[in-house]
């Protein structure tokens, strides 16, 4: 097991919300191989991956705010409104400070021969899948990879890549990342990146079925923690998982 803080984006992440991580897995009796890699301090990495994807005609600058995406008329998709293409014919030497930095995904799709499999353990999804064209363009659209105004490096990029990275063959993630699966692959076949095994796992929710999550408030493990619960109470909330 490997501990990765993805630290990237700058408006939410904290670095006492990284601390309360590490001090809340090893209360919880969980050990992790090798140093913490903090993503907040390889953006150089992923910027190299970005000028590799410019140099392949595979990206374009967007100056669209989610105004002006829902004014084009963008539909509802799988992850917010699919991106309608308004900034899509931009080339990168009009790049302004401030852009965003768009994966375009036709380009991107006919780079790759045929359609990768990648195998899904998690109860809702599982079986072997391969990358569905119809679905990435008509209901996930050109995904930012490197967001507007701040120029945070998106989870679509850095995760992928660091997976590759470290040599990771299994990962474990939420049902709500599912649907980001097929970006991720589409990246892994693009770098000639390794496809891990991945296992969605249902969230873990409270006593009304509402999620746990921080954007929701929900309650942190220290306060579980403080109210005397033990790590076998906090495990005995967790879904099944692999091996379990």
């Amino acid at each position: 097991m490997l501990l990765r803080i993805e630290d990237t984006d700058t408006t939410r992440s904290r670095v006492e919300h990284a601390a309360d991580i590490v001090d809340d897995l090893t209360w919880l009796g969980i050990s992790w191989e090798g140093p913490v890699r903090r993503q907040s301090e390889h953006l150089d990495a992923y910027d190299e991956a970005l000028r590799t994807l410019g140099a392949r005609g595979l990206l374009y600058p967007c100056s669209c705010t989610r105004r002006d995406i829902i004014d084009a008329g963008a539909k509802a998709g799988l992850d917010g409104f699919v991106y309608p293409g308004t900034c899509r014919k931009r080339p990168m030497r009009s790049l302004r400070p401030g852009d965003a930095l768009r994966l375009n995904l036709r380009r991107a799709l006919s780079e790759i021969p045929g359609s990768p499999a990648y195998e899904e353990d998690g109860p809702l999804h599982a079986g072997t899948h391969r990358l569905d064209v119809s679905l990435l363009l008509d209901r996930i659209g050109d995904p930012v990879l490197k967001r507007r105004g701040s120029g945070d490096i998106a989870y679509h990029l850095a995760c992928p890549h660091d997976d590759a990275l470290q040599g990771v063959t299994h990962v474990i993630r939420g049902a709500d990342l599912w649907h980001a699966t097929p970006i991720h692959v589409l990246l892994q076949s693009i770098f000639g990146w390794p496809i891990p095994r991945y296992h969605h796992h249902d969230l873990i929710r409270d006593a009304s079925g509402r999620r746990l999550a921080k954007v929701d408030l929900s309650k942190a493990i220290s306060r579980y923690r403080a109210e005397g619960a033990t790590p076998e109470d906090i495990r005995a909330m967790l879904p099944p998982l692999p091996g379990a």
